[in-house]
This record gives C-alpha cells, structure tokens and sequence, in this order.
C-alpha cells in the first residue's frame, strides 16, 4: 500500500540519496569554515613593532603633509587614531571618532549607574 502512494521504493531511495549528498556538502563547508578559523599562533603586538608600522605610514603619507598619531582615550582606556596635517596642525580625521568614543563611554557610564544602583 505504502508503494501505490510514494510511487514504489526508487523513491525513497532518491530522496535518502539526494539527503545524504546534502550533508556530504554541508560537511564539506563546515570543514571549510574551520580551517579558515583556525590560525597560526600570532606573536604579541610590541610597542616597537607598533612605531615601525606608524613610521612606515608616515613615510607614505610625508607627500600629503599629513601624519598619524595614536591617542589615549582616558575613560574607555583605549587608543584610537588620529591624522594631522603636519603644516597647521589640523585634525584631518580620526579613526574611530573622538565623539563616538565619548558617547560610548557615557552610555557604559549611564548603563553602569543604573546597574549598580541598589533599590
């Protein structure tokens, strides 16, 4: 009876074919994505290596007058980048911007009182 409905057993077989092809490349992606994941042992980043890429990028930039500095944001205790103009002194740009990074620590600031705040 079950053979009239699915049309016989050459059915089943092509759909527990067509599954197992579809896990086969499901696996395939999977092993993919964890070896893009998987990477070599990074040495630690040294103050040293950091100046030597920052001159290497001032070298490039020298033609535009323009240079790159690293600054300290005092409340997230992070550094962001800064690109000054080597003749007036101008902030060009900075990555990510000094503003944002404000707004963000006022909002951790706000979200930390409220958190903490004893009822």
């Amino acid at each position: 009876m079950i053979e009239k409905v699915t049309g016989g057993s050459s059915a089943f077989q092509s759909i527990s074919t067509r599954q197992s092809s579809e896990t086969k490349e499901i696996d395939k992606i999977h092993r993919v994505q964890d070896k893009q994941q998987e990477s070599p042992p990074q040495e630690p980043v040294t103050k040293e290596k950091v100046e030597e890429v920052v001159n290497g990028v001032n070298d490039f930039l020298e033609a535009s007058n323009t240079s790159v500095q690293f600054q300290f944001h005092e409340k997230l205790k992070e550094y962001y980048v800064t690109i000054v103009d080597n003749n007036s002194k101008e902030v060009v740009r900075e990555i990510p911007a000094k503003k944002m990074l404000d707004m963000y620590a006022a909002m951790t600031e706000y979200i930390g009182l409220m958190v903490d705040k004893k009822i």
